[in-house]
């Protein structure tokens, strides 16, 4: 969601700050702003256009400084415009903008805070609870901004990243967090802040991840933190080695397209070579960890979430041990019965889900301390606080819409059956074998379906005119159908909706109609027969069925029937060649439109906020 941008500096930081919320364009926003110490006053500029129309307008306003912060803004409180945009400032009667600062997060007092605020005469100029923050360290602020911080951020309910800036100490930014994530970049007589260290990224590799109730002090050449209880904590610095280069488009036409087409070395990497199937890939203490529960909560949201959907059929076939799939959004906001015994995993790109990681200390609260997670960031904060982790190697996803992170995810999932099943004595050495051959083939498998672009891309033209689409799966092709709905409506903005195919008589068939496509998932399993009787049902009702076939499972076109066959059956593992073509359609789709494939609106790539 919102990104933030912190520096300070002997030289002039607008480059660095612009190019940082360059870099955080993929997280989803609506507007955007810069703010200096310039002149020995604060100056800002804002905008509701994008990123480039904001470095524009900065050269036009001739802005520069050497102490400032930066902002994308996804809106919550306010409407998307220019005077709810960050920074904020905040100035006292008849003077000029002491406090400048910006933030990520929802806080949740801010009408009683902002009341108490007006009551002591600070004027208001946005809806946003952000300008509550802004206006609080000011009131608070008698000559250390980094106590006056402090003493704002014990008063805030709910999640927040900020970074802030003062008038009267133009060589100092300070930030803290709470449920949000922030990062510090370390240079040589200049110090940074960032919500993303991508942001950051041919700035500095040195970085440091601030934990809950952080509060930093950046000067020149002084990192300072202090905990939630005020006690000053040394945190480690990390050396990050981020290729600004897989933020480069290439060839592609958008970055959606880009991760599509890097899926097999995504899904080769994030295999890394492994030989053999073993707990310890999950993290030492694993083996003891599987071999202690009876049962897996897997805890996720959006596409991640599919992907559980889907790792519960193989589970639950080949490990043999129960699953429950919870929305992690609903799921701390409900009676539960809790399971000491249940091995909880947490699914996210990210690894700062707000609401997965929620639910995921909600888990923990209730006793079950068997935690794992699978996630693209190494060094999220879903990764810390888990016991046991699976790293995939997806690398930085910039498009909103989720491609690569979802098939490296599944192929992670995968790994953990194995390994469950292995502690269960329930996968022998030829079925090891057996799995682990369609493993390491799973790359060039999914390249062969890529190939599939050109007739994919015919299907779209046909599917741009349409305002409504039906997606139908079967068993654990189904949550593949609703990851497939779910992208189609992303980017393109054609409503779908995505039904166990055995569920048609049972309501959707009311809907099929000639203008309603029928997308329809048609591997060469066994319940092939049973999804050729439901699509038979969609063509009585004069419907279009657009279906994704195996070779071999003898479907072929015909009128009311588009066939496109992918080159091979691939058993357990066929969800995730299955996904490649649905991701293909929604995006062609999406292109045929006109839409902002990468930033579809209204849409946030990390969703940081409850």
């Amino acid at each position: 969601m919102c990104g933030i941008v912190g520096a300070v500096a002997q030289r002039d930081i607008t480059p660095v700050l612009v190019e940082g919320l360059k870099r955080l364009e993929y997280r989803g926003y609506d507007s955007c702003g810069v703010a200096l110490y310039a002149d020995g006053e604060l100056r800002r500029t804002r905008s509701t256009q994008r990123v480039a129309e904001l470095g524009e307008q900065i050269a036009q306003d001739k802005l520069s400084g050497f102490t400032g912060i930066a902002h994308t803004r996804w809106a919550t409180h306010g409407a998307p415009a220019t005077h709810n945009a960050h920074p904020h400032f905040s100035a006292l009667a008849n003077e000029k903008p002491r406090i400048a600062l910006v933030h990520n997060g929802i806080i949740e007092n801010y009408e009683e805070l902002r009341t108490e605020l007006e009551g002591v005469g600070f004027v208001f100029e946005s809806q946003t609870d952000t300008e509550v923050i802004a206006h609080l360290v000011n009131h608070l602020y008698s000559g250390d901004l980094f106590e006056a911080v402090q003493q704002t951020v014990r008063r805030l309910l709910g999640a927040y990243a900020i970074a802030v800036f003062c008038r009267d100490e133009p060589h100092r930014v300070v930030g803290a967090r709470q449920g949000s994530p922030l990062v510090v970049g370390v240079g040589n007589n200049e110090n940074f802040l960032a919500s993303d260290a991508l942001a950051l990224a041919g700035t500095t590799d040195k970085i440091i991840y601030l934990e809950d109730g952080d509060v930093v002090d950046l000067q020149l050449s002084r990192v300072w933190i202090v905990d939630s209880e005020g006690k000053s904590v040394e945190r480690d610095t990390h050396t990050v080695s981020i290729a600004s280069g897989s933020a480069e488009l290439g060839p592609y036409r958008h970055y959606m397209q880009k991760e599509i087409f890097e899926q097999p070395r995504a899904v080769g990497d994030t295999l890394q070579d492994i030989e053999s199937i073993t707990p310890e890939l999950f993290g030492d203490g694993a083996y003891k960890v599987f071999k202690a529960i009876d049962s897996v909560l897997i805890l996720a949201c959006g596409t991640s979430y599919y992907a559980g959907l889907t790792a519960k059929y193989w589970i639950e076939s080949i490990a043999k041990i129960p699953v429950a799939v919870e929305i992690a959004s609903e799921y701390r906001y409900r009676d539960s019965v809790p399971n000491p015994k249940s091995l909880v995993v947490t699914i996210s790109q990210s690894g700062e889900t707000a609401d997965t990681l929620a639910a995921l200390k909600h888990a923990r609260s209730l006793g079950m301390s068997h935690t794992l997670t699978v996630c693209n960031v190494a060094t999220s904060a879903m990764v810390r606080e888990c016991e046991l982790s699976y790293i995939t190697r997806a690398g930085v996803e910039i498009g909103v819409a989720s491609t690569k992170a979802f098939t490296t995810q599944l192929t992670a999932l995968f790994l953990l059956t194995l390994a469950l099943a292995q502690t269960r004595d329930l996968l022998t050495e030829a079925e090891e074998a057996e799995h682990m051959k369609a493993l390491r083939h799973l790359p060039a498998a999914i390249g062969a379906v890529l190939a599939l672009e050109p007739q994919i891309m015919a299907w779209a033209d046909r599917f741009a005119s349409k305002e409504n689409a039906l997606f139908l799966g079967r068993g654990m092709h189904y949550p593949i159908a609703m990851e497939g709905a779910l992208k189609l409506k992303e980017i393109s903005y054609i409503h779908a909706e995505a039904y166990p195919a055995g569920e048609l008589k049972h309501g959707p068939l009311a809907l099929v109609t000639a203008s309603m496509p029928v997308v329809t998932i048609a591997p060469r399993d066994a319940l092939l027969e049973k999804l050729k009787s439901n699509m038979q049902e969609v063509r009585a009702r004069g419907g279009e069925l657009y279906v994704f076939a195996d070779g071999d499972s003898k479907i072929s076109s015909a009128e009311g029937m588009h066939v496109i066959r992918l080159p091979e059956h691939y058993g357990k593992l066929s969800p995730i060649l299955h996904t490649i073509p649905l991701q293909l359609l929604a995006y062609h789709t999406a292109c045929a439109r006109g839409t902002d494939v990468d930033k579809p609106r209204n849409l946030a790539k990390s969703v940081t906020v409850e």
